[in-house]
């Protein structure tokens, strides 16, 4: 059966299974997961450490891009300053009772010029939050590359456009391999490339803003149409050089794993028509299989290729070997669902970008943003996403590296709905996992509130809330803190996270941050 036609099939069927599946237990608790089921939370070094110009670090991307104003004014030049403050942070993930840290590090800290001498100091910070983890019983989860790579590798070469882009980084993972993995266990090699590509390469809102008309976001300089194409190809050249490096040289003495992360969403159908289910295998192809296919077989899929035409690069044999494989583990991003209706009909033009090349009209499910700012409550994605793995990939080790509710920023501690979205997710992994999906983690985005990537500081997605008018920068732990300490400490909690504040409180009575 051709990729393709079981991909197709492998949708309709999740959906199936889906509509008729039973919603998780009113109650489960820390008990119902695998024994070594990890549970963390995440954050990423540009938008966490602050200290941007200090001991050494250059500008990356991101800061030129905010210092720009492409935010508004705001920068992440401070931010929470983790850089500073990583062992009052420390203590309050032992307080929680997080199993796991999954944090990334600046490249510009570590190698500021992206190449050459190493930065002793970026050494040494890093050491010492990775050693202030253990030392404290928390897994160091490791992300090599979140989207802020040295402004110099920008100006030289236009990083992820050029090849060169491939020996630089694979350098810089070198000196993470050698100078951490004595005691990091679990290497990423990238964040999210799915969307790096055409938030950066297309739209352009991303740094580096290139894109090019009619498409995008008044981009100066790009081409949206074969740029988010050649990024992809070095993306996935950088992480199969990375990790070739890593199991030869170093996975036999350090015991580690190395894997990539993506962007994930459950996909649904407006309808049940062809056009419709083929646009559904579309958007999975294009936003996973781009992906995913090199990675488990070699290759693109051969619809893309022959969407993209010569816009696409090819592998050589070589490097088709080198990528098939290159992973131990998948790390997967999920926020929301989306539900697609096909526009192939519109999509003739000769002159296309990344969307058009898909040809769909998308919308994200159950949600009106016109009357939420918080994301809805589409927990079956997740399943679907998982089962879907398991069907097409072999069902490979997963771990949920990121999964949180946006809200406004609010001194309010009280996020309900942060709370009702975590237990719906999390009783849907769990549901997931009893249906055979190879899923071994799940991380809440964000460990703190910090500076997003996409608003500044205006949405929030922490356990912790951050007075970022305080000198002190002060942390408090919100209702979803709480919520998640009682059930890391063997608490129930129930699928729409309907239980009061003043039990999660009473459950870690001894605990001085919870009174």
């Amino acid at each position: 059966m051709c990729l393709k036609m079981l991909r197709i099939l492998c949708i309709l069927l999740v959906l199936l299974n889906l509509a008729v599946a039973v919603l998780c237990s009113d109650e489960y608790s820390r008990e119902d997961f695998p024994a070594d089921f990890i549970f963390g939370s995440s954050t990423s070094a540009y938008q966490v450490e602050g200290a941007a110009s200090e001991d050494g670090r250059k500008p990356s991307i991101w800061d030129t891009f905010v210092h720009e104003g492409k935010m508004g004014g705001v920068t992440a030049d401070v931010s929470v300053d983790q850089y500073h403050k990583y062992k009052e942070d420390v203590k309050l993930m032992v307080e929680t009772g997080l199993d796991a840290y999954r944090f990334s590090i600046s490249w510009p800290r570590l190698i500021p010029n992206g190449r050459g001498p190493v930065n002793p100091k970026g050494i040494e910070y890093y050491n010492n939050l990775i050693d202030e983890l253990i030392s404290n019983g928390i897994q160091p989860h490791v992300t090599i590359y979140h989207y802020d790579h040295p402004q110099a590798l920008e100006d030289e070469y236009r990083a992820w456009l050029s090849p060169n882009i491939v020996k630089d980084y694979t350098a810089f993972a070198d000196v993470c391999f050698r100078e951490f993995g004595d005691r990091v266990l679990h290497w990423t090699t990238l964040n999210e490339p799915n969307v790096l590509t055409f938030f950066s390469y297309d739209f352009g809102i991303l740094p580096p803003s290139r894109c090019s008309a009619p498409f995008g976001f008044n981009c100066s300089q790009g081409n949206s149409s074969s740029e988010p194409y050649l990024a992809t190809h070095h993306l996935l050249l950088a992480h199969a050089s990375a990790a070739t490096l890593y199991k030869k040289k170093y996975q036999a003495k350090q015991h580690g794993f190395i894997g990539i992360n993506l962007l994930t969403a459950g996909i649904k159908p407006l309808t049940n028509s062809k056009e419709d289910l083929l646009a559904a295998s579309r958007v999975t192809e294009f936003f996973i299989g781009l992906f995913m296919d090199p990675l488990t077989f070699g290759d693109y899929p051969d619809t893309i290729k022959k969407r993209v035409g010569l816009r696409l690069p090819s592998f050589t044999n070589q490097q088709s070997k080198q990528i098939k494989g290159s992973f131990d583990f998948l790390g997967f991003n999920h926020y929301f669902s989306l539900i697609v209706k096909d526009k192939s009909a519109n999509s003739e033009s000769k002159q296309r970008d990344f969307l058009a090349d898909i040809a769909v009209e998308m919308k994200v499910a159950d949600w009106n943003i016109t009357e939420s700012f918080e994301y809805p409550i589409s927990a079956w994605g997740i399943q679907h996403v998982l089962e879907y793995f398991k069907q097409v990939y072999g069902n490979p080790p997963i771990y949920i590296h990121e999964n949180g509710q946006r809200t406004m920023r609010t001194s309010s501690l009280e996020d309900t709905s942060r709370v009702k979205y975590m237990s719906a997710y999390m009783g849907s992994v769990l549901d997931a996992i009893r249906n055979g999906s190879n899923t071994r983690g799940y991380f809440t985005w964000s460990f703190l509130d910090i500076f997003e990537l996409l608003g500044g500081y205006e949405p929030c997605f922490g356990l912790y809330y951050v007075d970022i008018d305080d000198p002190e920068l002060k942390r408090y732990p919100k209702l979803s803190a709480h919520w998640y300490s009682h059930f890391l400490k063997g608490g129930k909690v129930s699928c729409d996270g309907d239980i009061q504040l003043s039990e999660y409180a009473s459950s870690v009575s001894g605990n001085h941050l919870f009174q």
